[in-house]
């Protein structure tokens, strides 16, 4: 009796000594649907640097790029949803995408669960060293008066920048080409090597080189100046509308993830964000930093679709 006791104790042990091998060797997997070295790539590894003591296991970054962001989403659905995989975007991949493609491969509302918003951005756009002109009506004037036609870089196609652009064509009575990359990490290359004019793109993309000298902010989306770059206007001050809905950053981890492990992740983020050091980064890179929860992310999503459903229609853009 005694025999099987013992040896009942002994499995018992052996149980829990691999359960908690098993939770130690535990990894998250932030994914992000763009290349290193673009904003959403710098913000995920900064996040990533201090939320394993909060979690109590590793967290490692990993780069998915392609189809803006797409590959990356489509990755997430195929993913247990056990807190080991989560996707750190912004609101192009979880709400313009959907709306801009036939078949994306996945539905936010229905494969996707949010866990947790910790920041707002705003999109503008930026020059690149070698284009002469030092400010937004500088480099329209000097557009209208090579006939009207240059082209523009965007992050990915059918994305916030690509409507931008072609709002701006509209009110100044441009021929803009938007011309779409893999990233904001390849379309700051070619502004950098002056391989093209101008590009359009989050802050947290531009404001290093903009800082540095080596490319300059003209305008910023929205209609509130940024803290950032207080010298800079904005659309709302140069009279284009339709960009009045603030973009979000948020972390999604895929549908069926238990409430209790959205909650453990949800907390870590909220902690961390309010770090002095991790706060100072984000804030420098152009962020508005500010914690939404799973339901509030959610409920912002939902608004910020309502609102881009209708500009996409009206810009006559049709699904590709």
């Amino acid at each position: 009796m005694s025999l099987f006791v013992s040896r009942r104790v002994v499995i018992a042990a052996s149980l829990a000594l691999a359960a908690g091998l098993a939770q130690a060797q535990t990894t998250t997997r932030i994914l992000v649907g763009f290349p290193p070295g673009g904003g959403s790539d710098a913000i995920a590894r900064i996040l990533a640097e201090k939320l394993p003591a909060e979690l109590g296991h590793a967290v490692v970054v990993e780069n998915k790029p392609g189809a803006g962001g797409q590959l990356a989403a489509q990755a997430l659905k195929a993913a247990t949803p056990d807190g080991s995989t989560v996707f750190l975007s912004h609101d192009h991949s979880v709400t313009i995408l959907p709306m801009t493609m036939k078949a994306p491969g996945f539905e936010p509302a229905k494969d996707f669960v949010p866990v947790a918003g910790f920041a707002t951005f705003v999109n503008a756009i930026a020059l690149s060293g070698g284009t002469p002109a030092k400010d937004f009506k500088g480099w329209v004037d000097s557009v209208k008066a090579a006939g009207g036609k240059s082209a523009v870089g965007i992050p990915a196609p059918a994305s916030t920048p690509q409507f931008a652009v072609q709002m701006i064509a509209r009110h100044y009575g441009l021929d803009l080409v938007a011309a779409p990359y893999r990233g904001s990490a390849p379309m700051m290359g070619d502004m950098l090597g002056n391989q093209i004019p101008a590009g359009v793109g989050s802050v947290p993309d531009f404001i290093e080189n903009h800082k540095a000298g080596k490319l300059r902010v003209v305008a910023v989306m929205g209609t509130q100046r940024q803290a950032a770059m207080p010298d800079v206007p904005t659309f709302a001050e140069l009279g284009i509308k339709g960009f009045e809905e603030v973009p979000y950053y948020g972390i999604f981890a895929p549908a069926g993830t238990p409430p209790a492990t959205l909650e453990r992740l949800a907390a870590a983020v909220q902690k961390v964000i309010a770090m002095p050091d991790v706060n100072g980064k984000l804030v420098g890179m152009g962020l508005t930093v500010g914690f939404m929860s799973g339901a509030e992310l959610g409920k912002r999503e939902a608004a910020y679709r309502e609102v881009w459903a209708k500009i996409i229609k009206d810009s006559g853009y049709q699904p590709q």
